[in-house]
């Protein structure tokens, strides 16, 4: 008897959220091995938006993170999305965490408290959406001080590279046709696939140059469209989309070491690097401009300026401020083009207003009693029309 109770009690369904272990300082590094129900434990001050995106998209059953994900010196968007995405978001266990679980190891998250087996390895604050919007409210009082710091950055940052915004050197050569065309840039920011679908009719019926970033170019061949060029780093790329004929841009450190370069060669496919301090948003950008774009429509890219001045996102780099600045108004957001690009008339009108005009001559045939070659022209006809419907709706 007491055996049995003792399984029964063991049996029993522990409070809190299990899962995996995936344990490391580089979150770069973190994000490429995360699945479905692990738990991510990481020391990143400031979630950003991109890191909580692919956290998402992930799917994992928690996040651990050893720093403040809110700070208050801005308000960042990432830790509303992990929370708004159901995910259990505990914060501030200290740096110690990271050497008391290992990765791969199974631990258990309940009310803040990061459990091992039976063993504490941390302790911390279980966020909700009401604490996150507390933060965010209080974090909106430091915008201004960001600003100062990154007016600072920029001009430090425009005398460190202003060869390379100004005058674009450094910036590789390419066999892509961006001279006096349009480039579509696809980078892998919130609802860039289905942004990249809305812009169907323009690709189709512009023809611009595709450059795909980092995961924009899995996005891009996905979709089925080739990218003329891909800039990012491969080791983040499908070996498909690496083999589908692009010109591939490596960045590099300021030193040239370029990572991702071994994969490339390794698959036998060309590349070149791109050494510069900006993200591979910003390099795309200059690779457009340099190249003598006409225009440059973007997709993917941040828009707001939370996003700009996100950690983890292109807003954070000073090339980005001055990477747009450069360009001017040539570059455009896919979502206005998008908007644009739709039909004035509605399509739905247009199609009743010719379906009319066909019953009208079906019933002149009819009432004329004419038939023969009338009737098969009609049926051509038909045929046709539903034809450029078809194609008119897709």
């Amino acid at each position: 008897m007491k055996l049995t109770g003792l399984l029964a009690r063991s049996n029993q369904a522990k409070p809190g959220i299990t899962g995996i272990a995936r344990v490391d300082r580089r979150t770069g590094d973190l994000l490429r091995r995360i699945g479905p129900g692990d738990i991510v434990i990481l020391d990143q001050v400031d979630l950003d938006r991109a890191t909580a995106d692919a956290l998402v998209d992930a799917d994992v059953s928690g996040v651990v993170n050893a720093s403040p994900s809110i700070s208050g010196r801005f308000p960042n968007l990432g830790p509303e999305i992990v929370v708004g995405a159901g995910i259990a978001l505990v914060d501030g266990t200290g740096p110690q965490l990271l050497r008391n679980v290992r990765e791969g190891s199974r631990v258990r998250i309940a009310d803040g408290v990061v459990l091992v087996g039976d063993r504490v390895a941390g302790r911390g604050t279980m966020q909700t959406v009401e604490s996150i919007a507390d933060l965010m409210i209080a974090a909106k009082a430091g915008l201004s001080a960001q600003l100062e710091a990154f007016s600072a950055n920029t001009i430090e940052f425009l005398r460190r590279e202003r060869t390379l915004i100004l005058d674009g050197v450094g910036v590789p050569e390419l066999c892509a046709p961006i001279y006096r065309n349009q480039v579509l840039v696809v980078a892998p920011g919130r609802d860039h696939e289905e942004d990249l679908r809305h812009l169907k009719r323009y690709i189709r019926e512009h023809r611009p140059v595709l450059i795909g970033v980092d995961g924009g170019a899995d996005t891009l061949h996905h979709l089925g469209y080739r990218p003329n060029v891909i800039v990012g780093d491969p080791d983040r790329l499908s070996t498909d989309t690496l083999r589908s004929g692009a010109e591939v841009v490596v960045p590099a450190h300021m030193d040239g070491h370029a990572p991702g370069l071994e994969r490339v060669q390794d698959l036998g496919v060309g590349a070149v690097t791109f050494p510069a301090s900006g993200n591979p948003e910003d390099l795309a950008l200059l690779l457009a401009d340099t190249h003598g774009a006409d225009l440059v429509v973007t997709v993917g890219f941040q828009a707001t300026l939370h996003e700009f001045l996100d950690r983890g996102r292109s807003g954070s780099n000073p090339s980005t401020f001055l990477t747009r600045l450069k360009l001017g108004s040539r570059v455009v957001d896919g979502k206005a083009v998008a908007t644009l690009h739709r039909s004035r008339v509605s399509i739905g009108a247009v199609v009743l207003l010719v379906l009319a005009a066909f019953v009208a001559v079906a019933a002149g045939i009819a009432v004329s009693g004419v038939g023969g070659a009338y009737a098969e022209w009609f049926v051509n006809t038909w045929h046709a029309f539903t034809n450029w419907t078809g194609e008119l709706l897709s």
